[in-house]
């Protein structure tokens, strides 16, 4: 982890993969769990104070978090004067942006409790973004385990515009599973295949009305 200090109330903090590796995220993990990252970012505070003397208490915190074609997340993280804010000395507030650049993902796997949680996630997307799926991802395919369902997405298209709602709305239905390269062989050994392609559509197919 590289702390830089840009000014007084600016610093940049940058993730390398074994950053990441050590604190169990990457994109995926970083889109789709808001709450765990603030958690995240919270204990980064704590060491850029200690380290650069970056104070963030009674603060507004603004992050700005792009993650980047090499697979490292840079982080812009900016305090707004409290003498600036309408009511001053309020507790901390962090306020995250998420931004990604040009670059496709390998693939990511989600876990829903059940089968009817995952036909209500189609049933979810029916008037979203189910007619621009293919743009989302090239390949999509759904396997039971363990009594578990696990939708695996292949080549996905992280520049689109469809990723912040893809990955914000599928939270509310299932959990995303690190490691996913490792976890799909588990799968392919042990999981019983459910749709073989394009899950979501043909979920729509024999079972929305």
């Amino acid at each position: 982890m590289k702390i830089e200090k840009l000014n007084d109330d600016k610093i940049r903090i940058t993730l390398n993969m074994e950053d990441l590796r050590e604190k169990d995220i990457d994109f995926h993990s970083f889109m789709s769990n808001p709450i765990e990252t603030q958690d995240l970012f919270m204990d980064m505070l704590e060491k850029a104070e200690k380290e650069v003397g970056f104070v963030t208490d009674d603060y507004r915190v603004m992050i700005e978090a792009l993650a980047t074609s090499s697979g490292t997340f840079v982080l812009t993280v900016t305090r707004i004067n409290p003498e600036k804010q309408r009511n001053t000395y309020k507790p901390r507030k962090i306020n995250i942006k998420r931004k990604v650049s040009a670059v496709n993902a390998e693939k990511a796997i989600y876990c829903f409790d059940s089968f009817d949680e995952f036909l209500e996630y189609c049933k979810f997307l029916k008037n979203d973004i189910l007619q621009h799926l293919d743009d989302f991802a090239s390949f999509s395919k759904l396997y039971e385990y363990n009594n578990n369902y696990y939708l695996v997405l292949e080549d996905i298209h992280m520049n689109t515009h469809l990723l912040k709602s893809f990955t914000s709305g599928i939270t509310e239905f299932a959990h995303f599973i690190n490691d996913s390269s490792l976890f799909e062989s588990k799968l392919l050994e042990y999981g019983n295949i459910i749709f073989e392609n394009n899950a979501i559509k043909e979920c729509f197919k024999h079972f929305v009305k």
